[in-house]
């Protein structure tokens, strides 16, 4: 998403500068975004003069209109990488773990890869860090030798570059949340969400409104975040089959029962499974709306 979808700008060729900031780094629920702004350096000036500022301290109006203008300007471009709650918690809990860092530095030299690919001659980028600046710079420099790389804390209010970006972020999200279909069907569910952060009342009304001992939390919800640990310990915990030994026994070398998010579910026999799922009866409705299937054959 974002200015790339048109072909590449005539001041491609022009020596240009590049700003990067995310939003929903901390949030609990949706997704982080990743967004991106760039122009000629020649309009660099012209850029500061745009009121553009850190999304945080503008209200959702104001980004909004400003977000409609930097769209209008023929002299800028912008993209995004949005990343859904699903895909976070997914890589932070598979065997080999990504971490939010990780994630978060993949996601910007994403961008920026991207808008070389275009044709875009960068030569400067400025980027909101993320971890140790000098180590973040280092990594970004190794990558894109050709690109001088400035990182630095707070960089959303240093350069009007990233506070630019800062609002193509902050509006693609906040879009993005206010647009969000929720894939579950239960009846009781509702869009009271709150902010999304841990901290706010109203996301943890949700949060405790919207759990599910088998099945855990709507789509919505980065259930890889610790916050959500809490509201399980009265979870049903799974034994599954690669759990176990030849002799039937734990694989567990601790011998400790671990609550984890990824074992709660529940138990049953394998051919009262097979009765189950073969007469269609008695399966829960996620199961049922994604005509998913027990597989006993591979």
């Amino acid at each position: 998403m974002g200015s790339e979808a048109a072909m590449a700008p005539e001041w491609a060729s022009e020596a240009c500068i590049m700003g990067i900031d995310e939003a929903g780094r901390g949030p609990v629920l949706g997704p982080m975004v990743y967004g991106c702004l760039y122009c000629p350096r020649s309009y660099q000036k012209t850029l500061s003069t745009l009121s553009f500022a850190d999304s945080k301290t503008l209200k959702e109006e104001k980004r909004e209109e400003l977000f409609e203008i930097l769209k209008a300007n023929d002299s800028i471009g912008w993209a995004v990488d949005v990343i859904d709650p699903k895909e976070l918690s997914s890589k932070m809990l598979k065997k080999n773990k990504i971490n939010l860092n990780e994630i978060s530095h993949d996601s910007a030299m994403g961008l920026v890869d991207r808008v070389l690919k275009m044709g875009v001659l960068l030569t400067e980028v400025y980027i909101d860090t993320v971890g140790d600046p000098g180590k973040y710079e280092a990594k970004l420099s190794k990558n894109f030798p050709s690109i001088k790389f400035v990182v630095a804390k707070k960089a959303d209010s240093l350069y009007p570059v990233v506070s630019g970006a800062s609002i193509v972020a902050k509006v693609t999200r906040d879009r993005a949340i206010r647009d969000w279909v929720l894939d579950e069907s239960a009846d009781n569910i509702h869009r009271k969400f709150g902010s999304g952060y841990p901290g706010d009342p109203a996301t943890k009304s949700w949060l405790e409104d919207h759990k599910h001992s088998i099945f855990g939390f709507p789509t919505l919800v980065r259930f890889s975040w610790g916050t959500c640990s809490s509201y399980f310990k009265g979870g049903t915990e799974v034994l599954w089959e690669s759990d176990l030994d030849e002799d039937g026994g734990s694989n567990n070398n601790n011998g400790k029962r671990q609550l984890k998010l990824n074992n709660l579910g529940f138990t049953t026999s394998k051919r009262r499974t097979e009765e189950i799922e073969s007469s269609g009866k008695g399966r829960s409705r996620f199961f049922q709306a994604r005509k998913l299937e027990h597989l006993t054959h591979f």
